[in-house]
């Protein structure tokens, strides 16, 4: 069974092409396959598979814990350089459980993402309670009076996220924070955590812990909720920067079609084919 090993900003994933071959996969299978000492290791399992409404491809998501998810920026980055080579289109359309993404070329060999609308109701994150205003919900971390972090921006980018906004994202210990959080009953379906820190109008930084994958080096639909997040709460401009631990990305949630695009590299580590031992249960 070949595989590719590709990366979005040290985001890695393991991507299986099923469009000819498919595959039995579960969450057993996937966890082996991930898994970085026994298996080939990777932040997200990623397949390739027929579309199923009309797209180019379906891009299938597991976290390395097994669990699906609906959606993965850097991953689309990745699935949309490879179908973009493969059809010499213009533009791709990745069909996903959070719903369809199209890439396209960027400048200096990078790749832009069409990530949509971002959903911004309660209801939509979605939130076991009802808040009005989700620019700022109700939610702090440490001591009554005096938390670490408070009052978090939600929204839904195909996926559910938090965004704390702090003086300095290193001095929060995000790694024992995020599992708590990640798990919080506010949030039936989990969610992704983040700390967000604002160094000019047009630049913020962010740190993510990612529900069923943990600290991560970079997280796409992170930074893509992490901008709208600022630029709901006045901090930022429409486009900018959002360095994450492992590099950049240009984001910019456009007022004309309310959208949010997402520009950055896609990287392709090696080719190779997984262990039989893997597929069977056996050690590699």
């Amino acid at each position: 069974m070949p595989f590719r090993k590709m990366n979005g900003l040290g985001n890695d994933f393991v991507v299986l092409d099923l469009r000819a071959h498919p595959l039995a996969l579960t969450e057993e299978l996937v966890r082996r396959i991930a898994d970085r000492e026994n298996g080939v290791g990777c932040d997200q399992f990623i397949t390739i598979e027929p579309a199923r409404e009309g797209g180019d491809a379906f891009m299938g998501i597991r976290n390395n814990d097994g669990g699906t998810v609906e959606a993965c920026g850097n991953a689309a980055r990745c699935i949309g350089q490879i179908l973009l080579d493969e059809t010499d289109k213009d533009s791709v359309t990745i069909e996903t459980l959070g719903g369809d993404t199209v890439a396209m070329h960027g400048p200096d060999g990078t790749i832009t993402v069409d990530m949509g609308e971002p959903r911004l109701n309660w209801d939509e994150i979605p939130l076991s309670e009802e808040f009005r205003d989700t620019r700022a919900i109700e939610l702090e971390v440490g001591p009554l009076g005096d938390p670490i972090m408070h009052s978090p921006a939600v929204v839904n980018v195909g996926n559910p996220h938090a965004i704390f906004f702090v003086d300095d994202v290193d001095a929060i210990d995000l790694g024992r924070i995020g599992p708590m959080l990640e798990h919080h009953p506010l949030f039936p379906e989990r969610v992704n955590i983040s700390v967000a820190q604002v160094l000019s109008p047009t630049h913020i930084r962010i740190r993510t812990w990612e529900r069923g994958a943990g600290l991560t080096k970079a997280c796409g639909t992170a930074a893509c909720a992490s901008a709208v997040a600022a630029i709901r709460r006045r901090k930022t401009e429409r486009i900018m920067t959002v360095s994450l631990p492992g590099g950049d990305l240009t984001l910019e949630w456009r007022e004309a079609d309310n959208h949010i695009y997402m520009t950055g590299p896609a990287t392709l580590d090696y080719e190779s084919e997984l262990d039989p031992a893997l597929l069977s249960g056996g050690a590699a």
